[in-house]
Protein backbone atom coordinates (compact mmCIF):
# COMPACT_ATOMS: atom_id res chain seq x y z
CA UNK A 1 0.00 0.00 0.00
CA UNK A 2 1.40 3.51 -0.83
CA UNK A 3 1.27 6.15 1.40
CA UNK A 4 -1.12 8.53 -0.78
CA UNK A 5 -3.61 5.71 -0.87
CA UNK A 6 -3.49 5.16 3.36
CA UNK A 7 -4.26 8.72 3.74
CA UNK A 8 -6.93 8.67 1.86
CA UNK A 9 -8.40 5.90 3.28
CA UNK A 10 -7.37 7.62 6.84
CA UNK A 11 -9.30 11.24 5.43
CA UNK A 12 -12.50 9.06 4.83
CA UNK A 13 -12.31 7.46 8.16
CA UNK A 14 -11.92 10.72 9.59
CA UNK A 15 -14.70 12.20 8.21
CA UNK A 16 -16.69 9.04 8.31
CA UNK A 17 -16.64 7.63 5.20
CA UNK A 18 -16.17 4.34 4.18
CA UNK A 19 -13.04 4.00 2.10
CA UNK A 20 -14.07 0.80 0.18
CA UNK A 21 -17.58 1.96 -0.62
CA UNK A 22 -17.68 5.96 -0.60
CA UNK A 23 -20.84 5.25 1.69
CA UNK A 24 -21.70 7.80 5.12
CA UNK A 25 -20.64 5.00 8.11
CA UNK A 26 -23.27 4.53 10.78
CA UNK A 27 -23.23 7.39 13.85
CA UNK A 28 -22.28 4.32 16.10
CA UNK A 29 -19.24 3.29 14.70
CA UNK A 30 -16.22 3.17 17.34
CA UNK A 31 -15.34 5.99 14.27
CA UNK A 32 -17.48 8.39 16.28
CA UNK A 33 -15.07 8.24 19.74
CA UNK A 34 -12.81 11.31 20.47
CA UNK A 35 -9.88 9.20 21.11
CA UNK A 36 -10.43 6.94 18.03
CA UNK A 37 -10.33 10.51 15.71
CA UNK A 38 -7.35 11.56 17.34
CA UNK A 39 -5.87 8.79 16.85
CA UNK A 40 -6.80 8.73 13.06
CA UNK A 41 -5.65 12.18 12.79
CA UNK A 42 -2.05 11.61 14.52
CA UNK A 43 -1.79 8.59 11.74
CA UNK A 44 -2.53 11.15 9.39
CA UNK A 45 -0.14 13.90 10.25
CA UNK A 46 2.38 11.41 10.57
CA UNK A 47 2.22 10.12 7.30
CA UNK A 48 1.74 13.48 6.03
CA UNK A 49 5.05 14.67 7.74
CA UNK A 50 6.98 11.80 6.35
CA UNK A 51 5.25 12.58 2.92
CA UNK A 52 6.84 16.46 2.95
CA UNK A 53 9.92 15.72 4.54
CA UNK A 54 10.79 12.91 1.39
CA UNK A 55 10.13 15.76 -1.09
CA UNK A 56 12.48 18.31 0.70
CA UNK A 57 15.08 15.42 0.71
CA UNK A 58 14.72 15.11 -3.06
CA UNK A 59 14.94 18.49 -3.50
CA UNK A 60 18.70 18.63 -1.70
CA UNK A 61 21.74 17.77 -3.00
CA UNK A 62 23.28 14.65 -3.74
CA UNK A 63 26.22 14.70 -1.52
CA UNK A 64 24.43 16.25 1.69
CA UNK A 65 25.05 14.69 4.90
CA UNK A 66 28.03 13.04 3.07
CA UNK A 67 31.85 12.85 4.38
CA UNK A 68 34.39 15.12 2.77
CA UNK A 69 36.97 13.88 1.20
CA UNK A 70 40.36 15.29 1.40
CA UNK A 71 40.04 15.63 -2.73
CA UNK A 72 37.05 17.02 -2.86
CA UNK A 73 38.36 19.69 0.06
CA UNK A 74 41.21 19.90 -2.21
CA UNK A 75 38.99 20.84 -4.79
CA UNK A 76 37.39 23.01 -2.89
CA UNK A 77 39.95 24.96 -1.52
CA UNK A 78 41.54 25.20 -5.04
CA UNK A 79 37.91 26.90 -6.55
CA UNK A 80 37.57 28.95 -3.65
CA UNK A 81 41.22 30.62 -3.89
CA UNK A 82 40.42 30.97 -8.11
CA UNK A 83 37.43 33.10 -6.90
CA UNK A 84 34.61 31.05 -7.94
CA UNK A 85 31.61 32.37 -6.03
CA UNK A 86 30.35 29.14 -3.19
CA UNK A 87 27.13 29.17 -4.72
CA UNK A 88 28.75 27.73 -7.96
CA UNK A 89 31.28 25.58 -5.62
CA UNK A 90 28.05 24.26 -4.28
CA UNK A 91 26.72 23.38 -7.34
CA UNK A 92 29.40 21.54 -8.62
CA UNK A 93 30.21 20.01 -5.45
CA UNK A 94 26.58 18.67 -5.17
CA UNK A 95 25.92 20.30 -1.26
CA UNK A 96 24.45 23.16 0.26
CA UNK A 97 25.47 26.57 0.22
CA UNK A 98 26.05 26.37 3.97
CA UNK A 99 27.77 23.14 3.27
CA UNK A 100 30.09 24.91 1.69
CA UNK A 101 30.69 28.15 3.75
CA UNK A 102 31.14 25.50 6.77
CA UNK A 103 33.27 23.56 5.41
CA UNK A 104 35.29 27.04 3.79
CA UNK A 105 35.29 28.50 7.14
CA UNK A 106 36.22 25.56 9.66
CA UNK A 107 39.60 25.10 7.04
CA UNK A 108 40.14 28.88 7.93
CA UNK A 109 39.34 30.88 3.98
CA UNK A 110 36.45 32.53 5.89
CA UNK A 111 35.37 33.88 9.31
CA UNK A 112 31.80 33.10 10.27
CA UNK A 113 31.29 36.50 10.05
CA UNK A 114 31.49 36.49 5.82
CA UNK A 115 29.27 33.45 6.00
CA UNK A 116 25.81 34.55 4.10
CA UNK A 117 24.07 31.29 5.40
CA UNK A 118 23.72 30.81 9.48
CA UNK A 119 20.14 28.84 9.21
CA UNK A 120 19.06 25.54 8.10
CA UNK A 121 19.30 24.16 4.41
CA UNK A 122 17.26 26.78 3.31
CA UNK A 123 20.14 29.28 4.06
CA UNK A 124 17.88 31.54 6.17
CA UNK A 125 19.62 33.49 8.52
CA UNK A 126 19.27 32.87 12.02
CA UNK A 127 19.91 35.80 15.03
CA UNK A 128 22.67 33.77 16.89
CA UNK A 129 21.46 33.00 20.77
CA UNK A 130 23.61 34.51 23.42
CA UNK A 131 25.55 31.85 25.27
CA UNK A 132 24.31 32.84 28.55
CA UNK A 133 20.86 32.84 27.91
CA UNK A 134 19.47 29.65 27.88
CA UNK A 135 21.96 28.89 30.92
CA UNK A 136 19.82 31.77 32.94
CA UNK A 137 16.75 30.05 31.88
CA UNK A 138 17.72 27.08 33.31
CA UNK A 139 19.27 28.41 36.36
CA UNK A 140 16.15 30.44 36.83
CA UNK A 141 13.63 27.01 36.53
CA UNK A 142 16.13 25.13 39.15
CA UNK A 143 16.02 27.64 41.39
CA UNK A 144 12.11 27.36 40.92
CA UNK A 145 11.89 23.47 41.38
CA UNK A 146 14.53 23.69 44.43
CA UNK A 147 12.32 25.92 46.65
CA UNK A 148 9.06 24.16 45.94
Amino acid sequence: MTQTRARQILQSLIQGIDPVTGEELPRETVLQHADVLRALLAGLSALEQTAARAQRRAQLPDNVGQAWTTEEEGRLVAAFKSGESPTSIARKHGRTLRAIEARLEKLGLITAEQRTTRGGFTGVAEAPRPRGARGAILGRKRAQRRSR
